[in-house]
């Protein structure tokens, strides 16, 4: 676990607001947005990402169905379309990409989570610790 494995997961899950996701983001150079990107969409398929996913993440990333990424990740076969939203390379599109990557992975992993981890689970990610210390709530619905 690496703190950017800890800052994604915050996002995803609601622990940490977006504005705080994008200033962090901000604070790389295009190479390694690009790095964050394509690390978040590997954890976007792990999660189980499904094209019927991308409406849901647009909402919540708040994006128009007009911005490019918005556009890609509803053109199906979401594996090549999250690699494609991963390259993208004018910062004002590596920007809209993170915020709708990481709904993604909050909306893919909300199915995991009421799946296979109702129960409880190992899953460090899921156990993260709010700002008073308690494991994280269930997030639905998002930003």
């Amino acid at each position: 676990m690496t703190e950017r494995d800890v800052i994604l997961n915050e996002l995803a899950q609601g622990l940490r607001p977006m504005p705080q996701g994008i200033e962090w983001f901000d604070t790389h150079g295009p190479k390694e947005q690009a790095e964050i990107l394509l690390f978040l969409t590997h954890h976007c398929v792990q999660a189980g990402a499904v094209t019927e996913d991308g409406p849901e993440s647009i909402r919540r990333a708040g994006l128009r169905a007009t911005h490019t990424p918005a556009v890609l990740i509803t053109r199906g076969a979401i594996d090549q379309q999250l690699g494609k939203i991963a390259v993208l390379t004018p910062a004002d599109e590596r920007r809209k990409a993170f915020r709708l990557l990481i709904a993604v992975l909050a909306v893919a992993d909300e199915r995991r989570r009421d799946r296979f981890c109702s129960g409880g689970c190992g899953h460090w990610w899921h156990n993260l610790p709010t700002d008073d210390g308690r494991s994280a709530p269930r997030v639905r619905g998002g930003p």
